[in-house]
């Protein structure tokens, strides 16, 4: 589970005519012409938004949401070494405050408060922090959205702005995570076993598929992984792949969602089980209106091909297929 994420940086190009500034950094740069909203939901870290204004402006301000940027998929020291190497109609260049993007817990109203008291901030609306904020500065944006999918306006809940050098602050916010989210969420996190069984022995491809989607869903911090014994029946042991995972999300959730991973079609290709404080999530649990494993599996994996990002879901398919052409999994 991810918490903490760079955001883009923020460059203000000055120049004498508006016009024949975005040309030029259109051009030169091949960005293509955006709102300041779709540059922040499509941008990553490290990556720079470029923003153009006329010289007499001397603010990090942005007018509104829909004001005309450029996103520019480089580091902002590169983005800045072209701009001064280059012949750019440019007459002055000013940077805003640095994005730190935090997930929280959906919920969590107390989040923002504890923060701004720990570390002295000040609420803010993103578009007053990038007007109040310098350059050294940090601004802090909570997302109740997982960190490796794209952050809009519309999913912000708070932005806080602390007058703190920017790499301090990062390594101070770093340190304290934990006991911030114990102080977040205290009574909230569940301790989750998951068991993966293979008795065709394919561990090294059913191990990726379920690390790859406990990453890409950031369900939860796996803080143990190895291998275990299962008694299934008197007098049976097996051999089983453990993870140990520490989340906020409801357990029954990630047993529905890890459903969807057993099967593929009508064919079994591992048994992973979840276990609750020692106590064994059956299938039936999730099942809410699903009368058979396979209807609940069928609308588990549905559920997965929808959250997952299109990367994960082709080297997931792509194990699979492998696993289906060596034979599946007999049913249990």
């Amino acid at each position: 589970m991810r918490l903490l994420r760079f955001g883009p940086s923020l460059v203000f190009v000055r120049g004498e005519k508006l016009d024949e500034l975005e040309r030029f950094i259109e051009n030169f740069f091949d960005a293509e012409r955006m709102s300041v909203n779709e540059a922040l939901k499509e941008s990553w870290e490290f990556e720079t938004i470029v923003v153009p204004t006329l010289s007499e402006e001397w603010k990090t301000y942005i007018e509104n949401p829909n004001q005309e940027a450029f996103l520019v998929r480089m580091r902002c020291d590169s983005v800045l070494k072209e701009l001064f190497n280059s012949k750019a109609p440019v007459e002055r260049i000013n940077l805003g405050p640095h994005i730190i993007l935090f997930r929280v817990p959906k919920g969590s109203k107390n989040a923002e408060t504890l923060l701004a008291s720990r570390y002295n901030g000040e609420l803010v609306t993103l578009i007053e922090g990038i007007e109040k904020g310098e350059e050294r500065d940090t601004l802090l944006v909570l997302t109740e959205k997982k960190l490796n999918t794209p952050i809009g306006l519309e999913d912000i809940k708070a932005s806080l702005l602390f007058k703190k050098d920017f790499v301090k602050f990062y390594k101070t916010l770093s340190i304290d995570l934990p006991v911030i989210m114990h102080k977040v969420l205290p009574e909230g996190w569940n301790e989750i076993t998951i068991r993966l069984y293979d008795n065709m022995k394919r561990y090294e491809e059913n191990i990726e598929r379920l690390l790859l989607v406990l990453e890409d869903l950031d369900l939860g911090y796996a803080v143990s992984e190895g291998w275990d014994w299962d008694y299934p029946r008197p007098f049976m042991r097996i051999r089983v792949y453990k993870i140990k995972l520490i989340t906020w999300e409801d357990p029954l959730r990630i047993k529905f969602l890890l459903k969807g991973l057993e099967y593929r079609g009508y064919k079994r290709l591992a048994d992973i089980d979840v276990f609750v404080e020692g106590k064994k999530l059956h299938w039936i649990d999730v099942a809410e209106k699903h009368e058979s494993k396979f209807e609940l599996a069928k609308a588990a994996r549905e559920e997965l091909e929808r959250l997952l990002s299109e990367d994960v879901k082709k080297k997931l398919h792509k194990i699979e297929a492998k696993l289906l052409q060596g034979g599946a999994h007999q049913q249990k």
